[in-house]
C-alpha cells in the first residue's frame, strides 16, 4: 500500500501534466515573502486573464516537467516557485504578473516556456507592454480599412476629373454650335 504522501506527489504530477495539454504558455513566478491575501488576490487575477497559478513542491514540478518534455524550464525552478499556466494568449498573464510585480517586490519573474521557445524575465516584461489582442486586431482593421478608403477616394477623385472632363468638352461643342 502507497503512503499518503507518495500518493498526493502523483497526483500533483498527474494535474500538472494534465494543465500542460491545454496550456500554451508556462511561467515561473518565485513567490517567497508574499501574504497569502497577496497569493489569492494574484491567483484571481490570473483567473481573470485566463490563467492558473499552482504551486506545488519544486521536485514535483521539476519531474512533471521532465516527463513533459520541458527540461529547458526545469532550470528556473528553484526557491519556492509557482507556475502560471496560460490557456490561450499569454500577454494578458504577462501583463498581471508585471503589474502585480510593480506593486509587490517579493513576486519575482523566473522564466516560462512559450510554444517550446525558452523566455526570460525581460522576455515576460516585454510581453507585458504589448497591446491586448483584441487592440493588435483592431489596429490591423484599421490598418486595412484606411488603405481601402484611400483606394475608394483615389478612383472616386479619378472618376470625378473624368466626368468634369466630359462636361468640358459638352460645353465646348455646345459654345461651337451656338456661335
Amino acid at each position: 500500500m502507497k503512503k499518503i504522501g507518495l500518493i498526493i506527489k502523483e497526483t500533483s504530477e498527474n494535474r500538472i501534466k494534465n494543465i500542460l495539454k491545454d496550456s500554451s504558455a508556462i511561467l515561473v513566478i518565485k513567490y517567497s515573502g508574499l501574504s497569502s491575501p497577496d497569493l489569492s488576490t494574484l491567483r484571481q487575477n490570473l483567473k481573470d486573464s485566463n490563467a492558473t497559478l499552482l504551486v506545488v513542491k519544486n521536485s514535483v514540478a521539476k519531474r512533471a516537467l521532465q516527463d513533459s518534455g520541458l527540461e529547458l524550464l526545469v532550470k528556473k525552478i528553484q526557491e519556492p516557485c509557482g507556475l502560471v499556466f496560460v490557456k490561450e494568449e499569454p500577454i494578458g498573464a504577462c501583463r498581471v504578473l508585471y503589474n502585480f510585480l510593480k506593486e509587490h517586490q517579493n513576486l519575482g519573474l523566473e522564466g516560462g516556456v512559450l510554444k517550446d521557445k525558452l523566455l526570460g524575465k525581460e522576455d515576460i516584461e516585454s510581453m507585458a507592454r504589448l497591446p491586448s489582442l483584441e487592440v493588435l486586431r483592431t489596429q490591423v482593421v484599421m490598418a486595412l480599412n484606411s488603405s481601402i478608403s484611400g483606394l475608394v477616394i483615389t478612383l472616386n477623385q479619378i472618376l470625378a476629373k473624368f466626368v468634369y472632363c466630359l462636361d468640358q468638352i459638352r460645353q465646348k461643342k455646345t459654345d461651337n454650335k451656338s456661335s
